[in-house]
């Protein structure tokens, strides 16, 4: 069974009326990919790390999600049927203070299940659940590991690529970053995840940057569009700087950003990406200009500048090489006057 360490984690946290507790539970892998034959039971492990102080109980959950929007984040619809109803595992787990424990569990697909996506989490929470309306609900915390299985059979694969622009549409940037954005259909049975590259070329048509179109790998769900971004020339700045620092640069701070990183032109950003067992390809183009104009205006003062003080310089010095030539005609002249 395939497992792929991402780097998210789904934290929920449930408040009815008052705060929950302090909850701190780390869960390896964030993400199961499984496959598997209807009638078959497949067998998993998810390791829990205790990081809270004392001995504390978690109990487990389990429900199916869908689509939430085009951002790619799920939207929980509780466990009626479906992958979320052939989970199975302990019904808690007791950990002490700074411990780990594997937790097996299994999933037994029907022999009526339907070939293609099927998608659930598993949900570890401080609460027991209790019952209400029908479904499962939980007070406090609770962090989940999403299983992604893929019922083998023959399942159909549709959609393709729906827009491919710059943030807003953009056309005309001063400077980087240059954020780009591509959606995705899917009207097929299964996930996709979309791989490829864009390459930015500039006015003579040379590469100046390729970037991978799905660095993370996200997938696209069935009978849904997903958003992707990808940044040209992000900035090397802390995430925590990122989010204090909300107001606009400065002239002269965008003028450092231009100087540091100079582009100026016309640049053609080129979308190439496949998905799909079938290799489905996609690819389409955005153009739009990078003009630095405050450093620009910089130079241009500058050159200004000197242009005005050589120019009198050079007047000045004219006047000092004529002055120079005429010692000896007006030296001459005094002599004869003598």
């Amino acid at each position: 069974m395939p497992m792929r360490n991402l780097a998210f984690t789904i934290l929920i946290v449930a408040i009815a009326g008052i705060a929950s507790p302090a909850f701190a539970l780390t869960v390896s892998p964030p993400r199961v990919e499984i496959t598997g034959d209807p009638g078959t039971t497949l067998q998993g492990k998810i390791e829990l790390f205790n990081e809270q102080e004392g001995t504390r109980t978690f109990f487990t959950t389990f429900e199916n999600f869908e689509p939430s929007g085009e951002s790619g984040a799920p939207r929980f619809i509780g466990a009626k049927n479906d992958l979320a109803t052939w989970i199975k595992t302990a019904d808690k787990v007791v950990l002490e203070s700074g411990k780990r424990s594997i937790v097996p569990f299994s999933i037994t697909i029907p022999k009526s299940a339907e070939p293609g996506g099927h998608f659930a989490a598993i949900f570890f929470g401080s609460q027991a659940p209790g019952v209400e309306g029908g479904g499962q609900v939980s007070v406090g915390g609770k962090i989940g590991v999403l299983v992604l299985l893929r019922v083998s059979g023959e399942v159909a694969e549709g959609g393709g690529l729906l827009e491919f622009i710059a943030a807003g549409k953009q056309r005309f940037f001063s400077a980087l970053p240059v954020t780009f954005a591509y959606r995705l259909n899917n009207t097929g049975g299964d996930r996709v995840v979309p791989l490829g590259e864009i390459k930015i070329k500039n006015t003579l048509r040379m590469t100046s940057a390729t970037l991978l179109a799905n660095k993370n790998e996200g997938s696209v769900l069935p009978s849904s569009a997903r958003k992707f971004e990808v940044v040209w020339g992000e900035e090397s700045q802390p995430a925590n700087e990122k989010e204090q620092k909300t107001e606009s640069p400065g002239f002269f701070e965008m003028a450092g950003r231009q100087w540091g990183d100079f582009h100026l032109g016309w640049y053609t950003a080129e979308l190439n990406v496949s998905w799909g067992a079938t290799n489905q390809i996609a690819n389409q183009s955005y153009s739009f200009f990078i003009i630095p104009w405050q450093l620009l205006l910089i130079i241009f003062v500058i050159l200004a500048i000197v242009w005005f003080l050589g120019k009198i310089g050079l007047k000045k010095y004219n006047r000092y090489i004529i002055a120079q030539a005429r010692q000896p005609f007006d030296s001459a002249q005094d002599k004869q006057i003598k």
